[in-house]
């Protein structure tokens, strides 16, 4: 596959420095000790905490860690570094103990980060893991990142993709049960969603003629209907359409060997049917250093590979390669 990396051609015209919000997460979870990490080491941009600052302190003290970040003043002042745009939890935070008390303050920090992207205060949202049951729990339906960001922009068609140094894979759906699967495989959907991915590699990867893999729903992509018929009814015929447009696509391939070396040599991203279907062996090749990216909002979002990890807040056990990464890639998609 070709490489994530992209030329840095838009900051270098306009001579900016690049501001990223980033969103500090579920706040008894790994997400503050994180960007308390990044503060021992800051990014080369202007990078926008969105966090309650007395939190930040209290678990830089619970790592030993020194911390020190500015306030957010604004884009016209922004300079290289850590500042803190202020928002305050409902009530104190205790490492490893999920609240539903807090979950408006996550709430708030989410439609903060996106107000602020959209009025282009910030060049790109970079955000540190959420706690979904505990969201779910307080009343508040919410089914992921990529769902909230596409129902909070407007945005028709939004595709989760995770990616690494080597390979991309995209999902056809995301955060359903196992049962919900099939009855969202639509040939509406997959069209849609290989549209939008063909288009986001070519405008935010520079891939001038994207090669994309599709995966089958069933096991050996429903052996010829004996096993499903969604590959035959569904998948094929969205491709064959496609195809006709001009998209470089192929498949329905069986999931179980679509990601074998020489299946992947010719292509550039894959898509999944179902969650499970390709992050495993995404994670399986790199978990910690692997990117979420959503495709298809009108501003770069990008995102860790991993959870909350409770058991680990506060410790100063936690890896922060993967946001490390994140921001690394917001920085490449937003210099396209």
């Amino acid at each position: 596959m070709q490489g994530a990396d992209a030329p840095n051609s838009r900051l270098a015209m306009t001579n900016n420095i690049p501001v990223l919000a980033l969103t500090t997460g579920e706040p008894a979870g790994i997400g503050p000790d994180l960007c308390v990490m990044l503060g021992q080491q800051p990014p080369h941009c202007c990078l926008v905490l969105i966090a309650d600052p007395e939190l930040l302190e209290q678990r830089a003290a619970m790592m030993g860690l020194p911390f020190t970040a500015r306030p957010w003043q604004g884009r016209a002042s922004a300079t290289p570094g850590i500042t803190v745009l202020p928002i305050n939890t409902a009530r104190p935070v205790h490492a490893g103990r999920l609240d539903e008390a807090n979950v408006p303050y996550v709430i708030d920090m989410l439609e903060t980060a996106i107000d602020g992207c959209l009025d282009k205060e910030f060049d790109a949202l970079v955000t540190a893991p959420l706690h979904k049951g505990v969201i779910n729990d307080a009343g508040v339906f919410f089914s992921g990142h990529t769902e909230f960001l596409a129902a909070h922009t407007g945005s028709a068609q939004v595709v989760m993709m995770l990616m690494n140094d080597d390979l991309r894979v995209a999902l056809a759906t995301t955060h359903l049960p196992l049962a919900e699967v099939s009855r969202h495989i639509t040939r509406g959907r997959i069209m849609g969603m290989l549209r939008v991915l063909h288009q986001e590699l070519k405008d935010k990867f520079s891939i001038d003629h994207p090669r994309i893999l599709v995966c089958g729903l069933n096991p050996h992509a429903g052996e010829s209907g004996h096993l499903g018929r969604e590959e035959i009814e569904v998948i094929a015929p969205a491709i064959e359409q496609l195809r006709h447009e001009g998209l470089a696509l192929r498949g329905p391939v069986p999931a179980d060997t679509a990601f074998i070396p020489t299946q992947l040599e010719n292509a550039d991203a894959v898509l999944a049917m179902y969650h499970d279907q390709g992050l495993p062996v995404l994670k399986h090749r790199g978990l910690g250093r692997a990117v979420n990216v959503t495709l298809g909002l009108p501003f770069v979002r990008t995102s860790v590979d991993h959870g909350t990890a409770l058991d680990l807040a506060g410790t100063g056990r936690a890896d922060p390669g993967s946001l490390r990464a994140a921001i690394d890639a917001a920085l490449s998609l937003v210099a396209t």
